[in-house]
């Protein structure tokens, strides 16, 4: 058995700052959303989701690809929308399996209420703290992370694949 490969001191230091940050940033936005629109991060982002999609509606296996979580967390996400009359699910014409979720009238009114709070809420947490070099560093190495921590194959271990 190999020995691991311990963190340096420097990256010790690095790892900790990021999930110190990270854990504030979420919390933060969580909160903000909360107050002003009674809803998680979670289901802001996938009604923006929804907002730009055609016909503002996602196939729900779509959906929750392109929100990084499971099918079943999807689904209870969506569930509590619906109660809310913000997303409306429906069946799939081609696949009677299949099905949509829609961002209702309502639904896109929260949105267009709680997004500019939701902006100001990011816009000072992260970036207004900094410079437009370091902006356009931290887009190059997220980009470079997730890129690596999304394998292709049908052996990928997936968040919406589960």
């Amino acid at each position: 058995m190999t020995e691991p490969r311990w963190l340096s001191d420097e990256e010790q230091r690095v790892w900790r700052s990021y999930l110190h940050a990270t854990t504030l940033l979420e919390d933060h936005l969580d909160r903000q959303l909360q107050r002003d629109a009674g809803m998680p991060h979670l289901y802001y982002a996938l009604l923006v989701q929804l907002s730009q999609a055609p016909r503002r509606q996602l196939r729900m296996t779509e959906l929750a690809k392109d929100a990084k979580i499971t099918r079943s967390r999807l689904s209870h996400a969506i569930a509590r929308l619906e109660k809310n009359g913000w997303v409306a699910r429906e069946t799939c014409p081609s696949d009677k399996r299949g099905q949509f979720a829609a961002l209702t009238d309502e639904g896109a009114e929260v949105l267009r209420r709680t997004a500019p709070g939701h902006v100001g809420a990011v816009r000072q947490a992260l970036f207004d703290r900094l410079t437009p070099e370091q902006a356009e560093q931290l887009g190059a190495i997220m980009r470079s992370v997730a890129e690596g921590l999304q394998p292709e194959g049908p052996d990928a271990d997936l968040p919406w694949l589960r």
